[in-house]
């Protein structure tokens, strides 16, 4: 596998967005700690850059601030646009797992899907525990390259390239690379608003 560079600053730009939808939502560091279960001097480090956060504690982050993961790699004032360059799709790695995502879709675009790549590294394990969001959260994964297993709640799935899993993000969910390969798959997101 090639190796794929980073944008430079992608903990600044994590940095600038949290805060920026922090700001929008008028929440202070103790009511996003209340409503993430992420620490308020956590979210301080965060929001000055000085944190490389784990895919855990963004989506905790996420949850609180009742948005997707995807929307935290966003720029804050993206302009919408429908197009999403290869060369302008953020990456980003997670300092726990090692495992690498993609935002595919166009950035601040109105629309109520994301579609997000992974590539999932050999024996790689990620565990959310968020459960109930804002509205009602649809998400696919359509496996491209290898296996892994999604487990959701009480249930566990594998998944193998080509297989597809369809379900509302409404249980903790954990994802898991029961091979030694890495695999590679796509996340399709679609929110509805709150009612």
């Amino acid at each position: 596998m090639e190796e794929i560079l980073l944008e430079p600053g992608i903990n600044q730009r994590i940095a600038v967005r949290v805060r920026d939808l922090r700001g929008r939502r008028g929440l202070s560091l103790e009511a996003l700690a209340d409503a993430s279960g992420v620490s308020r001097s956590m979210i301080s480090l965060i929001e000055r850059g000085e944190s490389s956060p784990t895919a855990v504690i963004l989506e905790r982050l996420a949850t609180g601030l009742g948005v997707s993961l995807a929307t935290l790699f966003e720029a804050p004032a993206a302009a919408p646009h429908p197009v999403s360059r290869r060369p302008d799709q953020i990456e980003w790695r997670d300092p726990a797992s090692g495992y690498l995502r993609r935002n595919v879709s166009p950035g601040g675009f109105p629309s109520p899907i994301q579609i997000v790549e992974v590539v999932f590294p050999a024996a790689a394990r990620v565990a959310y525990e968020t459960a109930a969001r804002p509205g009602v959260t649809h998400q696919q994964v359509w496996v491209l390259e290898g296996t892994i297993e999604v487990v959701l709640g009480d249930e566990c799935f594998e998944l193998r390239a080509g297989d597809c899993l369809a379900m509302v993000l409404d249980r903790p969910i954990t994802y898991h690379n029961p091979t030694s390969t890495p695999a590679r798959y796509c996340v399709v997101i679609v929110a509805s608003p709150p009612a």
